[in-house]
């Protein structure tokens, strides 16, 4: 079998790491890119060998046969790359996190792959950071017997305004950056929420929006969970590039915590183990857990265009994340728990 052929829109900071995790992949073979900044596109093509690069989208769809593309561009943008992509007959699309930036332009965006018949996906990777799958997995396995609280931690120091000072001038921050990763990781574990209540700081001077959010969700199973995001943290263990998850059970309970490592207790005592992650040329060694999760979830999603397995990150399902973050700001807003059958 051929392999399918894409292109990838933007060439920015992510770009280097998502091309880099295609190239693990079997049956998926990059053929072009766009970039508005010309030179960026060369860069990347001559890093990657992709025999093409253009500076206007519309050119490259014009040129291109695709079997899908993967957008990596700024939010603003994702909604009109994924609107001319299904014009332009692109079977599959793909559409870095988070999807939109507002709730109706999300929503906008999975109507339109869906009237169309395009498969759309979105490049939520946190749910599959290879800690996160392990953890699952001691979940499911019923160790720990049945959930019946949780807490989800993201705490960080990371001076993430001094890196990228244009964050600093959003009006909506954690929850839509950080926020959308824990959610999903929230309904990948626990599955969906019922009801919501959330506050959020803005605790860094100069900043526009919030980087501080607390989060409680109650499931639809009826169980407590605690979600806590921070980048204003001064702790111990900082949490970022991953998530630390405890979750207590009838049986026992589990601790995802510092170092990769999750802690499992029972009545019998407590054991451990310690998730490794393999090491590629492409990957950033300080985000070697995020960078690695690109290639199950491209894996993934590739077994879906082929027909040989379905692909967890669907518009259809990640719409179900976008909603949570939006209930979060409304709840914010207006003080109260969000009903989230309603919403």
């Amino acid at each position: 079998m051929e392999n399918l052929k894409f292109a990838i829109f933007g060439c920015g900071f992510w770009s280097q790491f998502q091309l880099g995790a295609w190239t693990e992949v079997e049956g998926a073979e990059c053929v072009a890119l766009y970039n508005r900044t010309r030179s960026k596109a060369e860069k990347l093509a001559e890093r990657f060998n992709v025999p093409r690069v253009y500076d206007t989208a519309e050119e490259l769809l014009q040129n291109e046969k695709l079997d899908f593309v993967d957008i990596i561009t700024d939010v603003d943008t994702h909604a009109h790359f994924v609107e001319l992509a299904v014009k332009h007959g692109v079977p599959n699309v793909i559409c870095q996190k988070p999807m939109a930036p507002d709730y109706e332009t999300a929503k906008r965006m999975v109507k339109t792959c869906r009237d169309a018949g395009v498969n759309f996906y979105i490049h939520e990777n946190y749910r599959w950071e290879a800690p996160i799958r392990r953890y699952k997995e001691v979940l499911d396995a019923g160790v720990i017997g049945q959930p019946f609280k949780a807490r989800i931690s993201f705490l960080s120091g990371f001076p993430v305004f001094d890196n990228q000072p244009f964050l600093a001038e959003l009006e909506q921050f954690i929850l839509t950056d950080m926020g959308s990763h824990i959610l999903d990781v929230a309904r990948y574990l626990f599955g969906e929420c019922k009801e919501l209540w959330c506050q959020i700081l803005s605790q860094t001077p100069g900043i526009k929006g919030e980087d501080v959010a607390t989060v409680m969700m109650k499931m639809k199973n009826g169980m407590p969970l605690y979600a806590e995001l921070s980048y204003a943290s001064i702790v111990e263990h900082d949490s970022f590039t991953t998530v630390f998850v405890l979750a207590e059970g009838d049986k026992g309970s589990a601790y995802l915590g510092p170092g990769l490592e999750i802690r499992t207790t029972t009545r019998d005592g407590t054991t451990s183990e310690k998730v490794t992650i393999p090491s590629y040329e492409w990957a950033d060694p300080d985000y070697i857990v995020n960078h690695e999760s690109g290639i199950p979830i491209n894996r993934n999603i590739l077994d879906d265009m082929l027909g040989r397995g379905k692909a967890e990150n669907t518009g259809d399902d990640n719409f179900r994340t976008v909603q949570l973050v939006w209930a979060c700001y409304e709840s914010a807003a207006t003080g109260k728990i969000i009903d989230m059958d309603s919403f």
